[in-house]
């Protein structure tokens, strides 16, 4: 189902299936389990990571299968799916406390912020947040999956650099995924990841991210999931207080559509952003 707030040229991929997201999950699960068992791998960390991706997965699956068989296009109402990302977050922070994480957040270029317990709140409103913006850059053919190549990869960098050995494989499975999904998801797709694949790939980058102790790196690998969900805050802020429009239509990505651009151009455009940025942070990191 195609989303109501694209431009209307996008009504033409109606009938694209959806819930492509399944055969990356399934592949990456697989994946890090076997290799997991045969490196002696299979403790909390892998295990929790997976937990994450496969219970947001989840929750986007029945977003999406209301909106495919209910013909519902909001699919889970909004308290419904917050409700349980909160859940899932829990269950994570849980197991961070567990396993002896630091319960600071990394300052860059400094030392660490103890928060204590609050630091919970910090990783449900982390993973709350970033699995959405994930979901809203979800409106272009390929673009998600490039960048999550990208985002995963970076970050499999800097976990095998801090010798976390199983967040590292945790990471290449989730790339190896997306280059086999890439291939039917770049334009034109001939399949959709859907929210059951945003929502996944979005709660395990941020875990992904509070797990390596470098939590704001994500602002700067995850730039274009921070810049789709900011280009629709400043678009609400400025229509509800001045009635005029920033962008010629939000998430950002439509703006550029709008413009002229093709979906290729925009992919290839905020790809390169994405690649730069996530050099910048490996390098300043590592």
């Amino acid at each position: 189902m195609i989303r109501d707030e694209g431009p209307k040229w996008h009504e033409k991929k109606s009938g694209t299936p959806t819930m492509g997201g399944s055969l990356f999950i399934v592949a990456i699960v697989i994946t890090s389990l076997v290799y997991g068992w045969f490196e002696h791998m299979l403790n909390p960390t892998l295990l929790i990571l997976l937990f994450v991706l496969v219970a947001y997965g989840l929750i986007g699956m029945w977003d999406d299968s209301i909106k495919l068989f209910k013909q519902r296009n909001l699919g889970l109402r909004a308290w419904q799916k917050l409700l349980g990302q909160i859940v899932a977050a829990l269950v994570f922070s849980a197991v961070y406390i567990h396993e002896g994480f630091p319960m600071a957040i990394k300052i860059p270029f400094g030392g660490d912020l103890h928060l204590g317990y609050w630091y919970i709140l910090f990783i449900v409103f982390w993973l709350v947040g970033f699995t959405n913006a994930v979901n809203l850059t979800d409106g272009l053919d390929g673009l998600v999956a490039g960048l999550g190549i990208i985002s995963f990869a970076a970050y499999g960098i800097i976990a095998m650099m801090q010798r976390q050995n199983e967040v590292g494989v945790f990471c290449f499975a989730v790339v190896g995924g997306l280059l086999g999904f890439f291939i039917y998801n770049h334009k034109p797709a001939k399949i959709f990841m859907g929210d059951m694949g945003s929502l996944a790939l979005g709660g395990a980058l941020a875990c992904v991210s509070v797990l390596v102790h470098h939590e704001f790196s994500l602002l700067i690998i995850g730039i274009i999931y921070v810049c789709e969900t900011a280009s629709v805050m400043i678009q609400v802020a400025s229509f509800k207080t001045t009635g005029k429009r920033v962008f010629l239509m939000t998430p950002i990505h439509h703006h550029f559509e709008m413009k002229g651009w093709s979906e290729w151009k925009v992919d290839t455009v905020f790809w390169s952003i994405a690649l730069v940025a996530s050099a910048i942070s490996i390098l300043t990191i590592i």
